[in-house]
């Protein structure tokens, strides 16, 4: 006889939960909502002044968030804080001197910033009878000509190796990357991480994807032939499949497998994506101990069956089964990870629903 646990979707309270995280899925200020939700339930259970002492909020401010969500059918999108930029903004008035100044200095001298240009324009300023400006000033304008698409833009130009001719290339805009910073997680699915293994046998080179929910320990594993971000969005849907919990937000690192497809995918399906900052394993602690122990338990007695992915695969899959229902695991009490879930995230009656005996 063997213990294992069922899980599955279905699960009575799941719906509830979902009907209003839905209502801030992809939301912009989706953790600061949550961090309201917090405040005002940490409110309920010890008192104003608690709360005070705690997260420096008034009485009046949560009876105010109160009425928000009561006057918005309980929409927890009611609890995103507004904008306060004024709604009259100053306009900068720059001389038109100084303005074509920049725009001449820049077209002969691209690239050149505010720390060049300043003693320069002062100079020329003075020569013309006109009061110069800060630096700081013309760090300013140089965006404002920026935004109006006043200054020529400094493209590369590169010698294509196929043709032999020459081509003229726009710099590639980084995308901003949300970071982690002190953001911790509260319940299952609040904050995955994810990374690769590389294994290189027998002259062959394969990578598993790997993952782990911070709160449960819960893990995924799948083994491709290549890391791009196609097979990371792939392994993002196996994921999503087989969790026996809602996802809310993946953590990664800035490796190129979890670029382009894999995020678009994130955004797709409302999740927050995560990166590290980099050359900082520490941020994926949870998921590089998880790594550690695959390779040292599972992949360096299966070498031989990573030149047949159909083979490996499954295996891995067997070990995953004891691992998130068998092992036990120190961090979280020396339990399973399912049993964890299931004593922790579920009433008892639950708990119990989804325990069987099962022979095999």
């Amino acid at each position: 006889m063997k213990q294992i646990y069922i899980t599955s979707y279905y699960q009575n309270g799941y719906y509830r939960l979902m009907k209003y995280l839905e209502d801030i899925t992809g939301h912009p200020k989706r953790i600061e909502i949550e961090r309201r939700v917090s405040i005002i339930e940490f409110f309920d259970t010890y008192g104003a002044g608690a709360t005070r002492q705690a997260f420096h909020k008034s009485r009046s401010t949560i009876y105010l968030w109160k009425q928000k969500l009561k006057q918005n059918g309980g929409k927890l999108s009611s609890l995103s804080p507004k904008d306060t930029a004024p709604i009259h903004k100053r306009i900068r008035v720059v001389a038109p001197f100084i303005e074509a100044f920049i725009i001449d200095y820049r077209t002969r001298h691209p690239g050149v910033d505010k720390t060049t240009i300043t003693p320069v324009l002062t100079t020329a300023c003075y020569g013309q009878g006109i009061k110069p400006v800060s630096e700081s000033t013309v760090g300013r304008i140089i965006a404002d000509l920026k935004a109006r698409h006043r200054l020529p833009r400094t493209n590369k130009v590169v010698l294509s190796g196929k043709t032999g001719r020459i081509l003229e290339r726009a710099p590639i805009r980084k995308k901003h990357k949300m970071r982690r910073k002190e953001y911790q997680p509260r319940l299952p699915g609040d904050l995955v991480q994810m990374d690769t293994v590389s294994i290189f046998t027998v002259g062959l080179k394969r990578y598993i994807f790997t993952t782990l929910d911070v709160s449960t320990r819960f893990a995924f594993a799948y083994a491709y032939t290549s890391n791009s971000s196609t097979n990371g969005y792939d392994f993002l849907g196996k994921f999503l499949q087989v969790a026996p919990f809602a996802i809310r937000r993946i953590q990664t690192d800035n490796g190129s497998e979890f670029a382009k497809r894999f995020d678009d995918g994130c955004q797709a399906k409302g999740l927050t994506h995560f990166f590290n900052y980099p050359k900082h394993p520490e941020s994926n602690g949870c998921l590089e101990r998880f790594n550690r122990t695959i390779q040292e338990q599972f992949v360096s007695s299966h070498e031989d069956y990573l030149d047949e992915l159909m083979i490996f695969n499954p295996k891995l899959m067997e070990y995953l089964i004891w691992y998130n229902t068998e092992k036990p695991h120190r961090g979280i009490g020396k339990i399973p990870p399912l049993r964890y879930y299931l004593d922790n995230f579920l009433s008892p009656a639950q708990s119990n629903k989804y325990w069987t005996l099962t022979a095999y």
